[in-house]
């Protein structure tokens, strides 16, 4: 786990590795079938599902095998429908909180290489530890906040977001972390007319082009589920990343 500023060494008692749930089985089959995912794959699923339902630090309130499956391991895997995820090969995932989707996508694409962004010490510490307990190599975690997160800086080629912030302050965020041609990928309930329209005024001022939002169903029984994507094609003005903050106080969708 690296620290924005400087490095933070992981835990040095990692606790055990949690036994795999049953469960988890069947359902994980369907996914892997459905992605295209080895065994390897799968069984590293598993573990995680299994430590987001049992480790007492996990900083999630999901617990339930079957929520997990499908409010974090579901939902994290569908993003792979999207061609602009398939083919990047530096992810940033931000505001990464338990590790979702950041820690699925990775086990999914081993061949991209994965930063979990999150300023919460804690949840930073919770994702290093899963990521070695997983085994992973393609991925890690930056204690710091996206705006302050200067290696990032033109070196995504997709950067991820659930369950962080407005569309118009996440595009603030991602703006200066991508590449020309990188997308932002934003996972988000019902449609909203105000915030998509306040999202849609950040990106024009940012270099950021809307696309229309993908409607996707990541499981059986899932509504009101788009992912919104937003593609980089020309430079962010050189004043952006404002500073720590500044995004949410003032945010540039303000009508």
């Amino acid at each position: 786990m690296a620290d924005a500023g400087g490095g933070i060494e992981p835990g040095q008692h990692p606790e055990p590795r949690p036994a795999p749930l049953p469960e988890f089985g069947p359902s994980l089959n369907a996914l892997a079938e459905r992605y295209g995912l080895d065994s390897r794959a799968v069984g590293r699923l598993r573990l995680f599902g299994s430590l987001l339902v049992h480790d007492e630090l996990a900083p999630t309130t999901v617990r339930a095998p079957a929520l997990v499956r499908d409010d974090h391991l579901a939902d994290a895997l569908v993003a792979l429908e999207l061609p602009e995820l398939l083919a990047a090969s530096t992810i940033a995932d931000l505001g990464a909180g338990a590790g979702v989707p950041g820690i699925p996508l990775a086990i999914a694409l081993g061949g991209a290489r994965f930063t979990l962004v999150e300023g919460n010490g804690r949840k930073c510490e919770f994702i290093g530890r899963a990521i070695e307990l997983l085994g992973l190599e393609n991925a890690d975690c930056v204690h710091g906040r996206a705006e302050t997160w200067k290696d990032g800086i033109g070196a995504c080629e997709v950067v991820t977001a659930r369950a962080v912030a407005p569309l118009d302050v996440l595009a603030e965020y991602a703006a200066p972390l991508l590449t020309i041609g990188g997308a932002l990928v934003v996972w988000r309930g019902r449609r909203e007319p105000d915030a998509e329209a306040a999202g849609a005024r950040a990106a024009e001022i940012l270099g950021l082009d809307v696309r229309e939002p993908v409607r996707v169903r990541p499981y059986e029984g899932a509504e009101h589920r788009y992912l919104h994507v937003m593609r980089k094609v020309s430079e962010t003005p050189a004043r952006f990343p404002r500073r720590d903050g500044v995004a949410r106080k003032r945010p540039l969708g303000g009508a």
